[in-house]
């Protein structure tokens, strides 16, 4: 089989994957003040992943990112659910939000709040369902 030279769709990728994943970030971020969160925030990603993947090869892409997605679903989930044990252990209903304000050097006074932990189990677990379904069905057609 011979390979196509699609320089056009690799290049325009690239800058297409950067635009997708900054959204990702920002939607991650804003999830907890503003529609968003760590489930289209994950989608998103997923999308960028997938069009790298779709322009570059599995072969390539395995080597770029060697990542095992099944890997991420149960750290996502984890990481989801110790945030929503967290409140028990200081005698408080499961899945109790706090907040606090913190100086950071390059953003300032900035609030943190354990809802983006939360979001960060979420994104975590979406990237890696997402990816392992994508990714299982282009590899059984193979």
């Amino acid at each position: 089989m011979t390979q196509t030279n699609d320089i056009i769709l690799r290049t325009t990728t690239t800058l297409i994957a950067f635009i997708l994943l900054g959204f990702s970030v920002y939607l991650f971020f804003a999830g907890h003040n503003a529609p968003g969160g760590g489930f289209i925030g994950g989608l998103m990603t997923a999308a960028a992943i997938i069009l790298m993947y779709m322009a570059y090869g599995s072969k390539a892409m395995e080597k770029i990112l060697p990542v095992n997605f099944r890997f991420l679903i149960p750290v996502g989930l984890m990481v989801a659910t110790a945030t929503g044990i967290g409140g028990m252990v200081f005698d408080a209903p499961f899945l109790t939000q706090t907040f606090a304000y913190f100086q950071l050097p390059i953003l300032g006074k900035t609030e943190l709040a354990t809802a983006l932990l939360f979001d960060l189990g979420v994104y975590l677990a979406v990237v890696g369902v997402t990816m392992t379904i994508i990714l299982t069905i282009a590899y059984d057609r193979e």
